[in-house]
């Protein structure tokens, strides 16, 4: 059932960058769909019944692999640097035109 949720989340932010024409709308919807897929990938790497890798008490026995974390955080860093980068791409557009429309930008130019 989270597995639906979450894949319909991915749809939505898909559908969003597709379909929407304000260029601020596509940048939540590429966000939207971001953590989608973020969120998908953690629920795929997660397993219950597995131990932290950290130097404790615990018992040997299966351990979570921290590669997946490593990933996620790195994916989470890179997505928001994109963010950052098209927020500022968007506000240079916005000083030349009266609107964030992709049509009227690209009608004007």
């Amino acid at each position: 059932m989270l597995e639906a949720y979450i894949l319909i989340t991915i749809g939505c932010g898909f559908f969003g960058i597709i379909l929407k024409k304000n260029l601020m709308m596509k940048i939540i919807a590429m966000d939207v769909m971001s953590t989608g897929v973020i969120a998908y990938y953690v629920l795929i790497a997660s397993r219950e019944g597995l131990f932290t890798p950290i130097v404790s008490g615990v018992p040997k026995g299966n351990y979570a692999d921290p590669v997946p974390q490593a990933v996620i955080l790195t994916a989470i860093v890179i997505g928001f640097s994109i963010q950052a980068l098209m927020l500022v791409g968007v506000m240079k557009l916005a000083r030349d035109n009266p609107t964030l429309e992709s049509n009227d930008i690209e009608n004007n130019n």
